[in-house]
């Protein structure tokens, strides 16, 4: 499996959205650590698929957060399975888990797989409301944090605003209550100081929808990511 700890930065592409082969082939080279595939809705078997074509030109980590059971396509590098813990219906803790197990424990390799405690802390994103989220506050992501490493001894804790950016003290807050689970922020990330001040504060920093809106910036956050945790030698 691969070491996410290793890593400091993530470029998410939307199956759902279209990307040029320049764009694609300069996202694939950029120097990120890995590529994720993984999208909210619009998420198909083919479009996953195409998409995982096109990436496998580049030799880049490409993985797989899954997110619609008829969407997973073998032959990734990795697959990131989401337990959301601010989902208000289990389902989105354990029941989809489950059901992927039951109909293909045959196909799994377990080394393949990693598991994000995703907390989900944008209420007008489309995964809070597709999971039923309840927003939580800082005591609740304090606690979804500790849950993670503590209770279920999840390889990721993923802060996840999906679109709109973050709270960087309560970024760094959840950051000191982790020691060993890999803190993942990920959503609004639009200029390069943004990236910069979240990779002071997370151990990985996942950019997505700057890469459809200005693909010079996203570009830029690569290089800015990477000084960041060599500067400073990780979380600050």
């Amino acid at each position: 499996m691969y070491n996410i700890s290793k890593w400091d930065h993530v470029f998410k592409l939307d199956p759902n959205k279209t990307i040029s082969e320049k764009d694609l082939k300069d996202i694939c080279t950029s120097g990120t650590d890995a590529v994720m595939i993984g999208g909210t809705d619009g998420v198909t078997f083919e479009n996953v698929t195409d998409l995982q074509e096109r990436v496998e030109a580049y030799n880049v980590t490409c993985v797989l957060e899954v997110s619609d059971m008829e969407a997973v396509a073998p032959d990734f590098d990795a697959y990131f399975i989401p337990m959301v813990l601010n989902s208000e219906d289990k389902k989105w803790m354990l029941d989809v888990q489950h059901q992927a197990v039951k109909e293909y424990s045959d196909m799994i390799n377990w080394t393949d797989m990693l598991t994000e405690g995703y907390c989900v802390l944008n209420p007008e994103a489309k995964v809070f409301q597709k999971t039923s989220c309840s927003l939580p506050d800082q005591a609740d992501v304090l606690a979804y944090a500790r849950m993670a490493e503590h209770l279920f001894r999840l390889p990721v804790f993923y802060m996840e605003y999906s679109g709109t950016y973050g709270d960087p003290t309560l970024v760094k807050e959840v950051a000191d209550v982790l020691e060993e689970t890999t803190l993942v922020y990920g959503g609004g990330i639009r200029t390069v100081q943004q990236a910069v001040e979240m990779a002071a504060k997370a151990d990985v920093v996942v950019i997505g929808n700057v890469i459809y809106e200005d693909i010079q910036v996203a570009l830029q956050t690569v290089e800015a990511v990477k000084s960041t945790k060599k500067k400073d030698g990780g979380r600050s």
